[in-house]
């Protein structure tokens, strides 16, 4: 792991998510990061594309640990992410500053009434988007520590619905992390749109980790509204002719979804679909659930164009 010296208290930060994100990857890591590692040993340098970044946990790790990566691309279609990640990049300390501010103010509420209003100001005060860069990162970093379970989720019209946590002491503004990415982000150029916008970058030495919204497991368990826009079945599709492209254009690529087929046995959209690569099952956590008895392990698929040993059979 990159190790970049902490500036406050002593202790070396590490690059890692900025945010909480459904569909986060921190916990397969090890799998993913082994096989990108594994994908990759054979090029003198590679430039890593993710076309769905979300949280960045796996592009963190990637810049983190593999050496011979030359560049990154990253693309979202949440332009409050997207800019979030700029912010980071371009203005951290400007960013810091801000943060420090709202935690400070946050913190000195002495109710959880009081907490909630300020929550719900700020959360208005997101949806106007009259803010600078640095002051939409801020409240976008707010509302991610102080909402319900972390969420990021939109209505209809792409307005942050999410209700407060009741949170009493949540780490608003974390330096050391916002540094440490900053770094990293510096060799990283920085996309917003639809995923096709990364086919730029197809070719050899390419490798792209595609983590797109998840296939619902049933029709309850929808959770893909990052965006207005939904992603359902035909842009699963699209995505499934976007990776034939990328194959055809000589990149390597991992996609992860959900296993439809661990819920129904009959679903075999993935397995259809991905026919021609290699589909491998691993097994996740699944936490966001409002039921606890709905989290818990499940199968996740990893399919990739390139053969491979690490992925130990369930």
């Amino acid at each position: 792991m990159l190790q970049l010296n902490g500036h406050h208290n002593g202790t070396r930060a590490r690059a890692k998510p900025f945010v909480k994100w459904v569909g986060g990857k921190t916990q397969l890591l090890p799998t993913i990061g082994q096989a990108i590692s594994r994908a990759t040993a054979g090029m003198d340098e590679f430039t890593y594309v993710e076309p769905f970044v979300g949280g960045g946990a796996v592009l963190f790790w990637t810049l983190g640990n593999i050496p011979n990566v030359r560049k990154a691309v990253i693309n979202d279609i949440n332009t409050d992410l997207v800019t979030a990640y700029k912010t980071i990049r371009d203005t951290p300390e400007a960013l810091i500053t801000e943060l420090r501010q709202l935690e400070r103010e946050y913190r000195s509420l002495n109710s959880e009434e009081a907490r909630r209003e300020f929550f719900l100001g700020k959360r208005d005060d997101f949806n106007a988007k009259q803010a600078s860069n640095v002051e939409n990162t801020t409240l976008f970093i707010f509302l991610n520590r102080t909402c319900f379970n972390g969420l990021f989720r939109v209505n209809s019209k792409g307005g942050f619905n999410v209700p407060f946590g009741c949170y009493e002491n949540p780490r608003i503004c974390d330096e050391d992390t916002i540094r440490a990415n900053s770094e990293l982000l510096q060799r990283v150029e920085i996309l917003s749109g639809d995923f096709e916008n990364t086919l730029l970058c197809a070719g050899e030495n390419t490798f792209f980790y595609l983590d797109p919204p998840y296939k619902p497991l049933s029709r309850t368990s929808s959770f893909n509204s990052y965006a207005k826009e939904e992603f359902g079945d035909k842009e699963q599709i699209r995505l499934k002719q976007f990776c034939d492209i990328l194959t055809e254009r000589g990149s390597l690529w991992m996609l992860s979804n959900s296993d439809v087929r661990s819920n129904d046995p009959q679903n075999t959209f993935f397995d259809e679909l991905y026919s021609r690569y290699e589909i491998n099952r691993v097994w996740a956590s699944r936490i966001v659930n409002a039921n606890p008895e709905k989290r818990g392990k499940l199968t996740e698929l990893l399919i990739n164009n390139y053969s491979n040993t690490v992925f130990q059979p369930n």
